[in-house]
């Protein structure tokens, strides 16, 4: 009887030990798991502007083509280069600063520097070469490359301008790389679900300086 009491307690040691190294080697799983999560960066949700349907006003950058139309005033009206250093050349002016001003702020600015020379100036601004205002597609799409983007356009919109998917791309994982001041932030794009209804916000607007990722 004691040499099978002594067996019984040597297994119940033996199960507690090895409860033990199993309890300790769970918690350690754990842990990593947290860890692995809390490092992790999860695909950004839609920019809140597109989830609101709102449309940010185009931007003048170097080097964009404008035309400048004076009301009555043909002479004073022009087409110009912004140039190198940010600035164009306006007749009556001199050098305008246009690089970071929208077209409607620009038309302000010309439209006060006139005034001290022609009564009521009545200026428009249009930009006619979205120069500045590029994004880039690369992987499996026909065409990849630069793209100027003269109106607001879409992710799919982009993707059929440079001649649509190619025979090998992975449609159900397009990302769009955006940098941000925070960093390079990813949306992710998934064309099958997409056309299916099943995503209908992840077709976004497209801002200058994107980058478009088509995995093949």
């Amino acid at each position: 009887m004691a040499d099978e009491s002594r067996k019984r307690s040597a297994s119940r040691g033996r199960l507690i030990a090895i409860s033990g190294h199993s309890f300790a080697a769970l918690c350690f799983f754990l842990i990593w798991a947290l860890l692995i999560s809390a490092c992790a960066r999860p695909a950004a949700e839609s920019p809140p502007d597109e989830k609101l349907g709102l449309r940010v006003p185009y931007v003048i950058g170097i080097p964009d083509v404008l035309r400048i139309t004076v009301w009555k005033n043909p002479e004073l009206s022009v087409e110009a280069l912004v140039r190198s250093d940010g600035k164009i050349s306006v007749p009556l002016l001199d050098d305008i600063q246009a690089e970071g001003l929208t077209p409607a702020e620009l038309k302000e600015v010309i439209s006060g520097r006139l005034a001290e020379y022609i009564s009521f100036p009545r200026v428009t601004v249009i930009v006619l070469q979205a120069n500045s205002q590029v994004v880039t597609v690369v992987g499996g799409v026909l065409r990849a490359g630069t793209l100027p983007l003269n109106r607001q356009m879409r992710v799919l919109e982009v993707i059929a301008a440079v001649g649509g998917f190619n025979t090998w791309a992975n449609r159900a994982d397009i990302r769009i790389l955006r940098p941000t001041p925070g960093g390079l932030v990813s949306y992710r794009f998934n064309y099958s679900a997409y056309v299916a209804g099943k995503e209908p916000d992840s077709n976004i607007l497209v801002e200058p300086g994107d980058t478009i990722v088509i995995p093949e």
